[in-house]
Order: structure tokens, then C-alpha cells, then sequence
């Protein structure tokens, strides 16, 4: 009897822990960008702020890019990386989307960019780019074309304070080899 006791207030306690993890409600953007200006301004670095939402592929493949061996470091030595979850569908916007997200994304100039849209800003919060840099002010999004990825590393050499010839060379050949691949000709 106390052994089935035990493990029946183990399964309780587990299920309250999972239960209460589910309905924690995701961070306020003001409250996200207040702790990366203080970062940024210890550290002496800039913020690379992206917004992403889980359904989002190019998101997806964009933060694999920025989390894969060849490219991490350079990354987190060179910028504060902040994410913020916008344009959510369903029940995911409680689960995941950060309220103020998409009023700060619309205030970078990302409201009808397309995601990932991206901003660098200053450890003050002064913006210093965005992703809205191909022709007709259209957002980069997942830098994958030839284009897309010389306007990327360039965005990134004129908003990091340290970032270096080797490193910007480091992200346009990873970029450049991991590029997507064409779909095939219909015929």
C-alpha cells in the first residue's frame, strides 16, 4: 500500500510539473528586449533580433545555420541573439507567441515582411538595419540565393562591432554550400 501510494504521488507531482510548464504564458517582447539591451551593453555587442514563428521553415533553417559547428560561435561572439515568436495560428499563440511581438516587429518595419524578418539594433534599442534590403525593400528572409546572402553577410559586417573578414567569409561559404536547391523542371 505506501509503495502504491508513493508512485501514485510521483505520477502527481510529475503531471502538476507538466501541467504548469504547458500553461506558463511566453514573455513579453518588452520584457525579452530589456534584458538583451542590458546584455548587449555588458557584452559591447549589438543585437540580432529575429522573428519567427514555429510553423515557419525558413526560420527553422535559419537558426539551424546559426546553431550549426561552423557558425555558432561566430554568432554568439559577435551579437546578443534574440527571438521573438510572432504571427502564431491557433492555439499556439497562447503557447508560444510573445505579446508586443508583432507591434515591435511592425516598429522595426517588418509588419509586412514575411518571416524570418530580422532587425540589428543597439544596446540602447536604436535600430541599425533590417532584413528589408532586396529590391523593392523586400525581406531577405532565409538568405539561400547568391543575392540574398551577399546582402545577409553585408547587413551583418555593418551592424556587428567585431565581426571580422574570416568570420563574414565563414558565413558566405556556409551559406553558399547549404544553399536550397532548385526545384526540378516540370515538364
Amino acid at each position: 500500500m505506501v509503495k502504491k501510494l508513493f508512485w501514485l504521488s510521483i505520477v502527481l507531482l510529475f503531471a502538476v510539473n507538466v501541467s504548469n510548464a504547458q500553461t506558463e504564458a511566453p514573455k513579453h517582447a518588452d520584457e525579452i528586449m530589456k534584458a538583451a539591451y542590458k546584455e548587449a551593453k555588458a557584452a559591447d555587442k549589438n543585437i540580432f533580433l529575429i522573428f519567427h514563428a514555429t510553423w515557419c521553415g525558413w526560420c527553422k533553417r535559419l537558426e539551424k545555420a546559426m546553431q550549426s559547428n561552423e557558425l555558432k560561435k561566430i554568432f554568439e561572439d559577435n551579437f546578443v541573439i534574440v527571438h521573438l515568436d510572432v504571427d502564431e495560428r491557433g492555439e499556439k499563440i497562447k503557447e508560444f507567441e510573445n505579446p508586443g511581438g508583432k507591434e515591435l516587429m511592425a516598429k522595426l518595419g517588418g509588419e509586412k515582411s514575411g518571416l524570418p524578418f530580422y532587425a540589428f539594433l543597439t544596446s540602447a534599442g536604436a535600430k541599425l538595419s533590417d532584413s528589408n534590403v532586396m529590391e523593392n525593400n523586400q525581406n531577405i528572409g532565409y538568405p539561400g540565393s547568391k543575392e540574398e546572402i551577399e546582402a545577409f553577410t553585408k547587413l551583418l559586417s555593418g551592424a556587428s562591432i567585431k565581426l571580422d573578414e574570416n568570420q563574414i567569409e565563414a558565413v558566405t561559404d556556409y551559406l553558399v554550400q547549404n544553399a536550397p536547391k532548385p526545384a526540378p523542371a516540370a515538364h
